[in-house]
């Protein structure tokens, strides 16, 4: 680490936290079920659509046989686990959904 940080700093940083909803998929037992291909096509269509509608404000898709994703969603943790449980992966046992409470920093980005 190279940058110092004051205690000041950590105060103003933390006072301008924001509440997050941190969604966890994991790939479920029926991930490689007859019609996969079709139903992890809608999740993916789903899950950009609540990005371009600004529910998701990051989505990190993972590229692992056990974890499928993350996504900070804009959402109290109760209405992302609605929204989770509607997914077409979740529904059909593909992906399982974890939902975290977290907080985060506005302005915080990902590099370009």
């Amino acid at each position: 680490m190279n940058t110092t940080v004051t205690d000041e700093q950590i105060r103003d940083l933390a006072a301008t936290a924001k509440p997050y909803s941190l969604a966890v998929l994991r790939w479920g037992p029926q991930r490689h079920m007859d019609g996969a291909e079709a139903i992890e096509l809608e999740h993916q269509r789903r899950m950009v659509s609540l990005r371009a509608d600004g529910v998701i404000a990051i989505l990190c898709p993972i590229a692992s046989d056990t974890m499928a994703g993350v996504a900070i969603m804009n959402v109290p943790a109760d209405e992302a686990e609605d929204i989770m449980a509607a997914d077409p992966c979740v529904r059909a046992g593909m992906i399982h959904s974890e939902i975290y409470p977290c907080h985060g920093f506005p302005g915080d980005t990902l590099p370009a």
